[in-house]
């Protein structure tokens, strides 16, 4: 009896967890470039009762077990292009395939973002490109990207390459972004407003160049989130479901505790 409780008090729990992820993946349903996750689960240990026990073909071919319930194992990302909804911003830009870009926070640490709705922060007669947070977006050579304010029609190629015109209409070249992919994204560390961490399980950055991009960078559209609300919606009743199930083993074991502890001789 006691073991039911703790099997079902584990289901409730996985399945809690379960809806917790699926609340952040509908939250983010309209953040740019947002990823959607999911719950990995496996089955706690057996209690083998009896074993298998075959002498000359004869006697019992299956194990008489009775399982412990169930537990979270990791949360994955869908790495999944999102749509391309267009802005018409110049510095608007999206990923269309894999990769990601680069950008440094404030305590020198490069992180990674598929989020390309840049802004330009203006000092005195220089503007850099950064995130929305005023972190500076890299070039391919981890270096600051500045435009002078004298510089007008910013372009940005489908390989990265940033153009502007200057004052007389020639074409200044202002270098490339840095763009990198991982050997295992889903191992990236999460670390929100739309950033990654590399880690061990990620493995380092790998600079994309130019001629082995097949990736294309889209100028004026943002990646929109992939996350699908009808299969959140289908997945949260299917949860909701398994926990109320859970509860009602739960009841129904204690019922049965409460008859037997009852019983009169």
């Amino acid at each position: 009896m006691i073991r039911s409780l703790w099997t079902a008090a584990s289901g409730m729990k996985a399945q809690q967890l379960n809806i917790d992820t699926i609340s952040n993946n509908l939250a983010n349903v309209n953040t740019t470039s947002y990823k959607s996750q999911r719950v990995e689960f496996k089955d706690l240990f057996y209690e083998t009762l009896k074993r298998t026990n075959l002498d000359d073909d004869k006697g019992r071919p299956v194990n008489l077990e009775v399982g412990h319930g169930v537990m979270p194992t990791a949360t994955t990302r869908d790495f999944k292009v999102g749509s391309l909804i267009e802005t018409q911003n110049p510095l608007d830009l999206a990923i269309d395939g894999e990769g990601f870009f680069a950008v440094l926070t404030p305590n020198g640490q490069i992180k990674y973002t598929r989020d390309g709705s840049f802004k330009l922060s203006i000092d005195e007669d220089e503007g850099k490109l950064t995130t929305s947070e005023g972190y500076f977006v890299l070039n391919e050579d981890d270096e600051e990207i500045v435009i002078d304010s004298n510089l007008s029609d910013i372009t940005v190629d489908e390989l990265g390459y940033i153009t502007a015109k200057d004052e007389e209409g020639e074409t200044v070249e202002l270098g490339r972004l840095k763009f990198v992919k991982f050997m295992n994204p889903e191992g990236l560390i999460s670390e929100g407003q739309n950033l990654y961490s590399a880690t061990s399980a990620s493995g380092e950055e790998i600079s994309v160049d130019a001629e082995e991009m097949d990736s294309k960078i889209v100028q004026g559209y943002l990646e929109a989130s992939n996350v699908q609300v009808v299969d959140e919606m289908v997945k949260m009743i299917t949860a909701q479901r398994a926990y109320e199930i859970n509860s009602k083993s739960i009841q129904t074991t204690d019922e049965m505790l409460q008859m037997a502890n009852n019983l009169r001789r």
